[in-house]
C-alpha cells in the first residue's frame, strides 16, 4: 500500500506517517529505490493503531517507541487506556464545574444592586456530626463535597444510622478552605468518622433553592445583608441539606447558616 492509502486506512496524515518514519517508531514495509516512494503493509496497521493509542494517553513519542519495544499487550493497553479514559472524564467535569462557577459570577456581578431581604436572625441548636474534614481550594469544592458525602454516607448506613440531617460547614484558612462534612448522629464513635460538635449560634439564616453550582450567588447576596445590617461573622458557615434527593438538584432545598453576633 502506498503511503497515502495507508494513512486512509489508519485515519492519520501522510505528514504525521513520514514523521513516524523519521523517528524511527514506523518505517514502511518497502522504500522503492528508483522514486523513493514509501509502501507499508497491511500488518503494520498493528503498530499504527498502537502509536496512536499511547500518544492519546499523552505520553511522548520517546516513551511510546520505549513501550513498543516492550511489546504490551492488548489488554494491558486497554487497561492503559481505560485509565486515560478516566482522566479525560475526570478534567471534563472539573471543566463544567469551573464554567458553571464563571457563570456564577456573572450573575453575581448582574444581581449587584439587588439586595434581598429574605433572611432571618434565629438560634441554630448545637450538633454533633460524624464527619469528614479536608481542607480544600474553593475551586475544587464541587468537586469532592459529593464523594464526601458519598464516603459518610456508606459508613453510616453499615452502622444503621439516620441519614436525615445532613450539614457542611465552610471555614477559610491559610492553605484553603476547610470543610466539614457530615450527617447529625449520637451514637458512639465510628471507625474512618471523625466526630464534629457545632455549638449553638446566632445566624442569619436563608435558604438556597436550586443546584450547588449557584449556592454561591445566594451565599454572597447573604452575606452582602448581613454587613450591612451590621452583624459580625462568629464562625464558620454552615449548609443544612433540607432536599436534596434529586440527580439535577434542581428541587434541592439548603438552608444557609451563618454565625453572628452584633459587633
Amino acid at each position: 500500500m502506498l503511503i497515502g492509502d495507508f494513512a486512509r486506512l489508519g485515519q492519520v496524515s501522510v505528514r504525521m506517517l513520514r514523521h513516524y518514519d523519521a523517528v524511527g517508531l514506523l518505517k514502511p514495509d518497502r522504500v522503492d529505490a528508483w522514486s523513493s516512494y514509501r509502501s507499508y503493509s497491511p500488518e503494520q496497521l498493528v503498530v499504527l493503531n498502537r502509536i496512536v493509542a499511547l500518544k492519546e494517553l499523552g505520553l511522548s513519542l520517546g516513551q511510546v517507541g520505549r513501550i513498543l519495544t516492550d511489546e504490551v499487550g492488548p489488554v494491558e493497553l486497554r487497561g492503559m487506556l481505560r485509565l486515560r479514559r478516566t482522566d479525560l472524564e475526570n478534567e471534563m467535569s472539573a471543566a463544567g464545574i469551573r464554567l458553571a462557577t464563571v457563570e456564577s459570577r456573572l450573575r453575581m456581578i448582574e444581581k449587584e444592586t439587588d439586595m434581598s431581604t429574605d433572611y432571618v436572625v434565629k438560634t441554630v441548636p448545637a450538633v454533633r456530626l460524624a464527619a469528614l474534614t479536608a481542607t480544600l481550594e474553593p475551586a475544587e469544592l464541587g468537586q469532592h463535597i459529593g464523594p464526601m458525602f458519598d464516603r459518610v454516607q456508606l459508613r453510616l448506613r453499615g452502622a444503621d444510622a439516620s441519614l436525615a440531617t445532613a450539614i457542611a460547614t465552610y471555614a477559610e484558612v491559610e492553605e484553603g478552605m476547610k470543610v466539614v462534612v457530615g450527617y447529625a448522629y449520637d451514637g458512639p464513635p465510628l471507625a474512618d468518622l471523625e466526630q464534629a460538635d457545632l455549638p449553638a449560634a446566632t445566624a442569619v439564616c436563608g435558604v438556597h433553592l436550586g443546584p450547588m453550582s449557584r449556592i454561591s450567588e445566594s451565599w454572597q447576596a447573604m452575606h452582602r445583608w448581613a454587613v450591612e445590617n451590621g452583624y459580625t461573622y462568629d464562625g464558620p458557615c454552615r449548609e443544612l441539606y433540607l432536599r436534596a434527593e434529586s440527580e439535577d438538584q434542581q428541587d434541592w432545598v439548603t438552608e444557609l447558616q451563618q454565625p453572628v453576633y452584633r459587633g
